[in-house]
């Protein structure tokens, strides 16, 4: 059994969660050298093998087993469900909010949006794209919401510093900072593979 076979099980495995190095490493019991090694050479067969399908992609420094791009279109067919690929306008800009904002509690969020944001946090959070990452000090102890691995995962990010950047002059208007984002929010929802 090779080192490549290994890892494709291994990553198979645990889906999206991914492995990283120091783990893969870790559990094949090899020097991380040799991993990076045998990963980068797994990648390239995979890429340069028209017959699979998939392939190893790094996000935020976890790897992952994914399908390839020119899988695109075939893999559409089987997720054209509007219920589980469309988003309210709400949800993409509560989520613009929470993805530059984070740590944020919900108040924080309505009170730049202006109206209850209670609703668009449930589905952003059923989808997996925001996650509670603590409380706040206090009376109440509000929940903190912030992004999660899957929302770089989404967007085809390492991590929150690929964010397109806030303009030098900041609004307080959510409405403003939402609009900035939203074409690429909702073009990245629409066209989706996974």
């Amino acid at each position: 059994m090779t080192i490549q076979s290994k890892i494709e099980s291994l990553l198979f495995v645990v889906g999206d969660d991914g492995l990283t190095l120091a783990q893969l490493a870790s559990i094949l019991e090899q020097d991380q050298k040799l991993v990076a090694s045998a990963l980068v050479e797994f990648k390239q067969q995979l890429d340069d093998d028209d017959t699979r399908g998939i392939t190893i992609k790094e996000l935020a420094g976890t790897y992952q087993l994914v399908t390839k791009q020119s899988m695109a279109e075939t893999i559409q067919k089987l997720v054209e469900n509007p219920s589980t690929q469309s988003m309210s306008q709400a949800s993409l800009e509560v989520l613009a909010i929470v993805a530059y904002k984070q740590p944020i509690t919900r108040v924080e969020v309505e009170e730049l949006r202006g109206v209850k944001c209670e609703r668009p946090i449930q589905t952003l959070v059923s989808k997996g794209l925001i996650q509670e990452v603590g409380r706040v000090e206090g009376t109440g102890r509000a929940i903190l919401y912030g992004t999660t691995s899957e929302f770089l995962n989404f967007f085809g990010l390492n991590d929150l510093r690929e964010l397109p950047p806030l303009p030098d002059a900041e609004v307080d208007e959510a409405s403003t900072e939402a609009d900035l984002f939203m074409t690429k929010f909702q073009e990245a929802f629409e066209n989706d593979p996974n």
